[in-house]
């Protein structure tokens, strides 16, 4: 109780207590990974009754993209099932349209690929991509025991080639893995020991899957949960703390107590991939009862685009900075 007072106590100080970004994931390529990520059904590895299917077109993904808008979604992501996009060039150039038009409707766009090089995080960032997802997962001293196909400091690197070619970072991970609390310290500790604090931080509850080695695993208690969304809160007080996955487990009390607590994102809609998650309509009603509101796109951008523009407002060149702006 200590912790989630202290931790909504600081969360005020930086952000609007009432204010919570929406974003909905579309699987835009699901299933055949070659990786053996022991939680995931989009494995070829693992018998999870899944189909894999190919890149999905561009009229599916605005189809997607403008139901998420209408419901109130102001960021949309897209995530492929992939080990990273070495040798994909066509599939690259097919996202980074999705992008450009998923952008032009006024959305946030975050993307998950696997990990990207620097050449193709740089191609993202010219398409108007505002955001890239790859968690870390766990901690580094758990995460052999969850994935053996790609390193923990390979994940690092794709971190830092989003980073810097200008790209907002997404990165979190997953509780209910099998790992301790000692694993959701170190977990923290990576994130907000990182060159700069990530953007957005999802914070994933396990939703066992039958076929996988962790399908049999026991849902994560929400103290678990609420004890590291207060602590992201904490260490990373200007961060975006998203629910994630496994939202659709909770109870509406412990949705608000875990808002109260620093969370100020979720996933909507009736998708995460391949997973159920809490509805439109669902979340419409939560926000309504409990006096939430959402959080517009390109927060704060605009307030600092001002501040660039009264800096150099005596400036010769002010309309060619505006325009830039």
């Amino acid at each position: 109780m200590e912790l989630t007072y202290a931790s909504a106590t600081l969360h005020r100080k930086h952000h609007p207590p009432n204010t919570i970004q929406t974003c909905t994931l579309l699987s835009i390529k699901t299933g055949g990974c070659t990786e053996d990520c022991s939680y995931c059904a989009q494995s070829s590895r693992y018998s999870t009754g899944l189909n894999a299917t190919k890149l999905t077109t561009l009229d599916t993904v605005m189809a997607a993209a403008r139901e998420a808008k209408a419901n109130g979604s102001t960021r949309f992501c897209m995530g492929a099932a992939w080990r990273d996009m070495s040798g994909r060039t066509r599939g690259l150039e097919r996202i980074k349209e999705m992008v450009r038009q998923v952008r032009g409707l006024g959305m946030e766009v975050c993307v998950t690929l696997g990990m990207l090089n620097p050449k193709a995080a740089e191609e993202l960032k010219e398409a108007g991509l505002t955001a890239y997802n790859h968690n870390i997962d766990t901690s580094r001293e758990f995460y052999p025991k969850v994935i053996t196909t790609r390193g923990f400091d390979e994940r690092l690197q794709t971190i830092e080639n989003v980073r810097t070619a200008g790209i907002s970072v997404c990165t979190g991970g997953i509780l209910g893995l099998g790992e301790n609390a000692g694993d959701h310290v170190s977990f923290l500790h990576t994130l907000s020991t990182l060159p700069e604090h990530p953007e957005s931080v999802p914070i994933n509850a396990l939703v066992p899957i039958k076929g996988t080695p962790l399908g049999g695993n026991e849902k994560v208690p929400f103290d678990s949960l609420l004890r590291v969304v207060a602590t992201a809160r904490i260490l990373m007080p200007g961060s975006i703390v998203r629910l994630a996955a496994g939202r659709i487990n909770l109870t509406e009390e412990q949705q608000v107590l875990a808002f109260f607590a620093g969370a100020n994102a979720v996933f909507t809609g009736e998708r995460m991939l391949t997973t159920e998650c809490s509805g439109f309509e669902a979340d419409r009603r939560l926000f309504e009862k409990w006096g939430l509101v959402n959080m517009k796109a390109f927060r704060g951008q605009e307030a600092e685009a001002s501040g660039r523009i009264e800096g150099v407002k005596e400036s010769e060149k002010v309309e060619e900075v505006v325009q830039r702006v």
